[in-house]
C-alpha cells in the first residue's frame, strides 16, 4: 500500500485566509516529502469553501514541486469540461517537466451544477466532454502534428511543447463517486480510479473495484496499487480521545462545506447525473461516529489508524490512501503532528 496527503480546501475567507491557507499546505507538503509520503494531491473547484481555494490545482503542485524532491504530484482532480484540452494538456506537460516527471493526472467530470453554471456548459454534455478532454489530451502529448475534430473541440495540426517527461505521458485516473460506467471505462483504458468510500457503502466500493479490476484484465491491463486511490479524512493524535474531540470539530466545519456545496441538486436534475438529487440527503445523513466506526475516516491513535487500514485492506486490496489532514481550519501544527505520528507508527506497518 502507498499513502499520501490529499490537500482539499474546505476553508473560506471566514475561517482562514487564502496566502496562509497555500504556506501551511506547502509546509504539509514539504513535511510529508520529509516523512516518505507517496504523494501530494490537489482538487479544482470553484467558489464555495467546499475547494474554492483551489480553481487551479496545477499552481499550486508547480510551487509543490519546487519545494519537494521525491514525492509525486497529483491532480485530484483537474475538469476538461471547463477547459481547453490544448490548454490543459500544455500546463500538465510543463508541470511534469517542472517536477522531473513526477505528475499523475487525476482527470474528474466535475458534479456540481453552479460551477457548470458559471462556466456555461450544460450538466448533459459533461461525461461527452470530458471523455473528448482525456482523449485529447492524450493525443496532444503521444502525437506530433495532432490534429483533433471533436464535438466540442477542433484543433491542429499542431505539436505541443513542452512535451511530457513521462512516456508517452503521466499516469492517468479518473475520479469516480460510484458510476460503474466510469469504472468500467477505465480500467478498458487502462487508466487508474479515483474513488471516496465516505460517501458510498463498503459494498458499493467493492462493486465498483471488481467491475474496475475485471475490465482492466479483459484488456490487458494490470492496475498495481498505485492505479487505486481512496480519499479519507485522517486525523491523528497520542490520545484516542483527543483525536476523536478534535477530529470531530475539524470533520463537522468539512461536511458543512460540502452540504452548502452540493444544495443545488435539491432542484436541479441531469440525465448526466442520474439520482444525484439524492446526494443533498446523502450528505445530510453524515455522522462522524458513524463514519469513523465504518472504517470511512481514520480518526484516532496510531494503533486505532493502524487497524482501520488493515480492515480497508481486507476489504479493498493494495491501494493507494489520499488522507485528507487538513479539514476545515485545522492548525498547521495539528495537521503536521497527524502526519507525523502516521509516518512514525501507521506507515512502516504497509
Amino acid at each position: 500500500m502507498k499513502f499520501g496527503i490529499n490537500l482539499f480546501p474546505t476553508v473560506g475567507p471566514q475561517d482562514k485566509p487564502a496566502a496562509q491557507y497555500f504556506e501551511e499546505s506547502l509546509r504539509l507538503a514539504e513535511l510529508a516529502d520529509e516523512l516518505g509520503f507517496h504523494h501530494v494531491k490537489t482538487v479544482e473547484h470553484y467558489f464555495s469553501p467546499y475547494g474554492g481555494y483551489s480553481p487551479d490545482p496545477v499552481t499550486f503542485l508547480a510551487a509543490a514541486a519546487a519545494r519537494t524532491r521525491r514525492i509525486r504530484l497529483v491532480t485530484g482532480a483537474v475538469l476538461p469540461a471547463f477547459t481547453h484540452p490544448v490548454k490543459l494538456a500544455g500546463k500538465l506537460a510543463m508541470l511534469d517537466g517542472i517536477s522531473g516527471g513526477r505528475l499523475d493526472v487525476g482527470f474528474g467530470r466535475a458534479f456540481l451544477p453552479d460551477e457548470f453554471q458559471a462556466f456555461g456548459v450544460p450538466l448533459d454534455e459533461s461525461r461527452a466532454r470530458f471523455d473528448e478532454g482525456v482523449e485529447a489530451c492524450k493525443l496532444l502529448w503521444s502525437t506530433e502534428q495532432a490534429v483533433w475534430n471533436g464535438r466540442f473541440h477542433q484543433f491542429g495540426p499542431v505539436t505541443l511543447l513542452p512535451r511530457p517527461v513521462q512516456h508517452p505521458h503521466p499516469r492517468i485516473l479518473v475520479a469516480t463517486a460510484k458510476s460503474p460506467e466510469s469504472a468500467e471505462a477505465a480500467g478498458r483504458n487502462g487508466y487508474g480510479v479515483m474513488l471516496v468510500p465516505s460517501i458510498n457503502s463498503r459494498e458499493q466500493v467493492q462493486d465498483v473495484l471488481a467491475l474496475y479490476r475485471k475490465a482492466a484484465a479483459a484488456g490487458g491491463f494490470t492496475p498495481t496499487d498505485e492505479d487505486v486511490h481512496m480519499s479519507y479524512n485522517a486525523f491523528l493524535a497520542d490520545d484516542a480521545d483527543e483525536a476523536q474531540r478534535l477530529g470531530r470539530q475539524y470533520a463537522d466545519q468539512s461536511h458543512g462545506a460540502l452540504a452548502a456545496a452540493v444544495s443545488s441538486w435539491a432542484h436541479t436534475r441531469s440525465s448526466d447525473y442520474p439520482g444525484y438529487e439524492k446526494i443533498v440527503e446523502r450528505v445530510g445523513k453524515g455522522n462522524f461516529d458513524r463514519q469513523v466506526a465504518d472504517r470511512k475516516a481514520l480518526v484516532g491513535s496510531p494503533e486505532q489508524v493502524v487497524a482501520a487500514v488493515e480492515t480497508i485492506r481486507d476489504w479493498f486490496g493494495e491501494v493507494t490512501l489520499s488522507l485528507q489532514v487538513v479539514s476545515g481550519n485545522v492548525p498547521y501544527e495539528r495537521a503536521a503532528r497527524s502526519l507525523r505520528l502516521f509516518a512514525e507508527h501507521v506507515l512502516p506497518r504497509f
